[in-house]
Formats: structure tokens, C-alpha cells, sequence
């Protein structure tokens, strides 16, 4: 017993203090305070298409020379976009942002950036830099539109773009490729496709909630699949394009049209024959419920259903039901119109 309270003794005399227990181990410094900028309070602005949007960055303090730099980063290239430069008293846009965006200098340490009419390529990470010599320092942000992501195939059936033809498909449907991150989320939300499609930065994916032999097999767990990053020119596969909210209208027009009649009946009425992706978003944001099939601009034929019942589809899930591409020549619906507000 004694040795024990001797050895006892003996180690609480040798041991080291408890702060340095708990140190931070060798080699690993703690990250670069801030000096200048202050760390956004929420990383993440929330938006929609045509609305206009905020991102946050505010100085603590005004180094005596200096300028701000915001830049949009691209991960389909690798590179970033500088979209505004100031030294605090002027200041310089850049890129295709230019006529859109602006300093908001709500006080003279608000160095935050503005976009107005916000579109779908705007959506992304963002950056805010402190350019001060030896003393540079940045904030990162986060740009996030509220939208869906939907699967398109062309005509002539699946796996039949190449990347380029995808991304061009998707803004012929006023929509664009969607980011990992937008497919990720809508197959939290039940998104579930056994075709693969290109995203913007050229990986390939199919989002899976329920695992099935065609789909890579009853063994696998749900998620979304990956095929990783694919020849840009070579390789087919369908597309997943994103759209967003609308600054317009879709409605229906009742009717045993043909392709052709059925763009007229838009005309008529001041109005477009509308793409797939507004169809989309007039389902997502409107919550537009029709059970009539209607031809759309890329020729397909579809209807939009807010509340499933057995006569339209019989489907158990909210969605936009597709009758394909039918006959051009085919007089048998209705068409669905867009038009601007």
C-alpha cells in the first residue's frame, strides 16, 4: 500500500502540467485568424432565379492601402472569374457579371456584393479577398438557388449526349447542367434514375433510392452512383439539368393538336409553347397540377401532377409524368404555354 501511494506520488511530480496534455500536437498551427475582414455569420445565401441577392463581406478595420477582390469560382475549369475590384473610393467590374452586380456600401467598412436578376449560372462558391501585401486575406461564400434537377434524354433515346451536347440540351430547356451538390439534394428529396447523366464539371451519375437488379443490383446501398469523370467528346450518357423559379407563367391549352398547331395555339395567345425545364418549375414552384398531356417545345409530350390519384398515372409520388416523344403529325393533346412577366 505504501508503495503504491509512493509511486503515485513519485508520478504526480513528474508528470507533465495538465495544459500541455492537452496542447495542440507539433506541425499543426491553428488556422489564420482574420485581421481585416470578419467571418460571414451565415456562409450560405439563400435565392432564386430573378430575384436579387446579397453576399456579405464586411472589413473590422481599413488597412491604409488596399483593395477588395470578388471572384466567382468555377470548378468545370478549374479557375476563378474576377467580378469586381475596389480600393474602397472606386472600383471596376469584370466578366459577364458586369452589368448585373454592384457594392452595396450600406457604411464605409461594407465591402458585400449585389446581383440583381439573379440567373441559374450565378448559383456557386464565391469569394471575397482583402488584397494588402503581405497581409492578404479572403472569405469564402456560398451562392444557393432554390430549384430542381430533372433527367433529360433527347428523342432518340438514352445515352446519346456527349458533355457539350448535355450542357446545351439543358439551356435549350431553360435549365442548365445541374452541380453535384443540387443532384445530391434532390435524392434526398426522392429523386430516383437508373440512367446516368453528365453534371457541370463532367463526372457521371444516377441517383438510386431504391436498389433493384437493373440498377447495380439489389446489394447495393441507395445513394447517388458514380462513374467518375468521363471523355468530354467520347462518351454518352443522358443529361441532369437544374432549373430555378420563374419570372413568368405556364398555363394549358385544351385541345387535339399536332406539334406544329400546338406552337400556333401559344402564338395566338401572346405566348411561347413551353421548354421542359419551365414545365418543371411551374410543377415545383406553382405547384401547377394538370392530368392532361401536353406537347412542349423539344417535342415531348407531359403533364405536371402535385396530387398523385389513380386516374392520372396512378403513380404513388408527386412528379412530371412523360408520354415520350410521340408523332409530330399526332392530333391527341393539348399544349402547355409559357409566357413572360
Amino acid at each position: 500500500m505504501h508503495r503504491l501511494l509512493l509511486l503515485g506520488c513519485l508520478w504526480l511530480l513528474t508528470a507533465p502540467p495538465v495544459s500541455s496534455i492537452f496542447q495542440r500536437p507539433t506541425g499543426s498551427p491553428a488556422p489564420p485568424r482574420l485581421q481585416y475582414l470578419l467571418e460571414p455569420l451565415h456562409p450560405t445565401v439563400h435565392t432564386q432565379r430573378g430575384a436579387t441577392a446579397t453576399l456579405p463581406c464586411v472589413l473590422r478595420a481599413l488597412p491604409r492601402n488596399y483593395r477588395v477582390k470578388w471572384s466567382k469560382v468555377e470548378p468545370a475549369n478549374y479557375g476563378e472569374n474576377i467580378i469586381i475590384i475596389t480600393n474602397g473610393l472606386y472600383h471596376k467590374n469584370y466578366g459577364p457579371l458586369s452589368p448585373r452586380v454592384h457594392l452595396r456600401h450600406s457604411h464605409r467598412y461594407d465591402a458585400s456584393l449585389t446581383i440583381t436578376n439573379v440567373a441559374l449560372e450565378d448559383e456557386g462558391r464565391y469569394r471575397c479577398q482583402l488584397v494588402n501585401g503581405l497581409d492578404d486575406e479572403s472569405v469564402s461564400l456560398t451562392l444557393h438557388l432554390e430549384g430542381i434537377v430533372f433527367p433529360y434524354q433527347p428523342s432518340n433515346g438514352r445515352y446519346k449526349f456527349n458533355y457539350h451536347e448535355a450542357k446545351r440540351a439543358c439551356e435549350q430547356q431553360d435549365s442548365r447542367l445541374a452541380t453535384y451538390q443540387q443532384l445530391y439534394k434532390a435524392w434526398t428529396e426522392g429523386l430516383d434514375w437508373c440512367n446516368a447523366g453528365w453534371i457541370l464539371d463532367g463526372t457521371v451519375h444516377y441517383p438510386i433510392i431504391n436498389s433493384r437488379e437493373p440498377c447495380g443490383g439489389r446489394l447495393l446501398l441507395p445513394g447517388v452512383r458514380s462513374y467518375g469523370a468521363r471523355d468530354r467528346q467520347k462518351d454518352r450518357f443522358d443529361a441532369f439539368c437544374f432549373t430555378s423559379a420563374l419570372k413568368g407563367q405556364v398555363y394549358f391549352i385544351r385541345g387535339h393538336l399536332n406539334f406544329k398547331e400546338a406552337g400556333q395555339a401559344c402564338r395566338n395567345h401572346g405566348a411561347a409553347i413551353a421548354k421542359v425545364g419551365q414545365l418543371y418549375s411551374a410543377w415545383k414552384f406553382s405547384q401547377l397540377d394538370r392530368c392532361d398531356g401536353g406537347w412542349l417545345a423539344d417535342g415531348s409530350v407531359r403533364y405536371p401532377i402535385t396530387t398523385p390519384r389513380e386516374r392520372c398515372g396512378g403513380l404513388p409520388d408527386p412528379g412530371v409524368r412523360s408520354f415520350g416523344f410521340p408523332s409530330k403529325e399526332l392530333r391527341a393533346y393539348g399544349t402547355y404555354c409559357f409566357v413572360e412577366k
